[in-house]
Order: C-alpha cells, then structure tokens, then sequence
C-alpha cells in the first residue's frame, strides 16, 4: 500500500521541534506531520496537521519542499512517499493537542538529538543538511533481501 505523507522542519533559534510520543504509541520523537488526504494539497496538509498536532499556525505558501523520502515499512508492508517541509514562519506557542498520541513538544539541536528520534528521521535530517532532496530509507538491498527471504518462507513466491 502507498502512503502519501508530508513532515515538517521547524527550526527557530538553531533547535528543531519535535513531538514526545506517548509510551503507548512508541515514546519516540517524531516530526509534525501525517498523511495527506485526498481532498488536500501537500503544504495544506501540513498546515492542518501543524494546527492539529502542535497548535501552531503554518501558511502552505511559506513551506518550502526540503527533501523526498521514498520509504518501505517492510514489517507492516507499507510504503511512503514522504515531502519533508521547511517552514520559514510561523506563529503560536506549540505544545501537543493530540495527547493520546503526543505528550508533549521540545526543542533540540540538529547535532544533540536524543536517541529516541527514529533512524529514518536522522537520516533525512542529514540528508537535508547535505543538500541531498531526495532519498530511501532503508536501503534497496535491505528491502530486496527482505522481500527475498519472504518469498522462501511462502514457497519460493515473490514478485521483484
């Protein structure tokens, strides 16, 4: 299945925000963002989930497109195509309006960042930093040999 994502780089005074999961929901740090729904332009979607999740206050034409992430979620076989988004302004105090899913908001430095932010982020945020704007996450021979010892374990069948 294809998911059509959008993240958000919010960066003031040299720190990124991040959301807190909940325990529940894994406890790591993670971008604002979601899926884009049908109806929706990417930079909207962002802008919806920006108010939803963080409380703050985004306008689509102030993000600018950073990095493309194609991306395979090999466990759940799921894959994304994630538009990561700069935003060069905005306006509220943020804090976690979804608290089933987020407990809270903070600040880190690019180069600080806790071991709780997912591999899949840091590895965008070091692409973006190398100015690369476009990427996948894993690695194509993790997801080919995946998808091969998949395929063993059903018999031989796969399709690549």
């Amino acid at each position: 299945m294809l998911i059509f994502a959008v993240r958000l780089i919010l960066e003031e005074n040299g720190k990124l925000l991040f959301l807190r999961q909940t325990k529940r929901n894994g406890g790591r740090y993670t971008l604002i963002g979601g899926n884009v729904e049908e109806h929706e332009f990417a930079r909207e979607a962002l802008a919806r989930e920006a108010r939803e999740e963080a409380s703050i206050h985004v306008e689509p034409e102030d993000l600018k497109l950073v990095h493309t992430l194609h991306r395979h979620k090999l466990q759940k076989n799921e894959t994304l195509l994630v538009l990561y988004f700069k935003a060069s302004r905005f306006s509220g105090e943020p804090e976690s309006l979804e608290t089933k899913k987020f407990k809270d908001v903070a600040w880190f430095s690019p180069g600080e960042l806790p071991e709780e932010v997912s591999n899949p982020t840091r590895h965008v945020l070091k692409c973006i930093h190398d100015a690369e704007i476009y990427s996948e996450f894993p690695a194509r021979s993790k997801v080919v040999a995946f998808w091969e010892e998949y395929g063993r374990n059903w018999g031989g069948f796969y399709a690549l």
